[in-house]
């Protein structure tokens, strides 16, 4: 039961001094970000901070832009618009595939069409593969209609 807790990145497992060392910061700096918001560790029983693997890997984000000149407002809304531009980038590789697929063809969540041997196929299309582009129907869509 404890090993699977490790493998949780969100599992609450190191203290405010462990997650300063791991990250070779002050233990201040950390503290500035529950402070600004930014984190938000949980508290053990004694009321200690405690961070995941997840809020370390986004702490070490921060500390990168701030190490760069950064503000950390400015870092915060850096890492907020990658990470929405990663969200956005992993939809369309999904839209894609869906729109790849054959009509009637089960397309497992987030997955690749499964072709008639059952098997994902191997790669997302990329742009100008017969996908359809901005100004392309979908196939059976009818044609717009000419109002002028």
């Amino acid at each position: 039961m404890a090993v699977r807790k490790l493998d949780d990145v969100d599992y609450p497992a190191y203290s405010t001094g462990q997650a300063a060392d791991l990250l070779d910061v002050q233990q201040a700096f950390l503290r500035s970000l529950d402070t600004a918001g930014l984190l938000s560790p949980r508290r053990s029983g004694g009321g200690h901070r405690r961070y995941s693997r997840r809020q370390l890997e986004l702490a070490a984000r921060i500390r990168v832009l701030f190490d760069e000149g950064h503000t950390l407002a400015a870092a915060a809304r850096i890492i907020g618009l990658e990470d929405e531009l990663a969200a956005a980038h992993d939809q369309i590789a999904r839209l894609r595939t869906r729109l790849a697929a054959p009509d009637g063809a089960p397309v497992p969540d987030g997955g690749a069409p499964v072709p008639d041997g059952g098997a994902p196929a191997d790669r997302v299309p990329a742009p100008g593969d017969d996908a359809p582009g901005p100004g392309d129907r979908a196939p059976g869509a009818e044609e717009p209609a000419n109002n002028g």
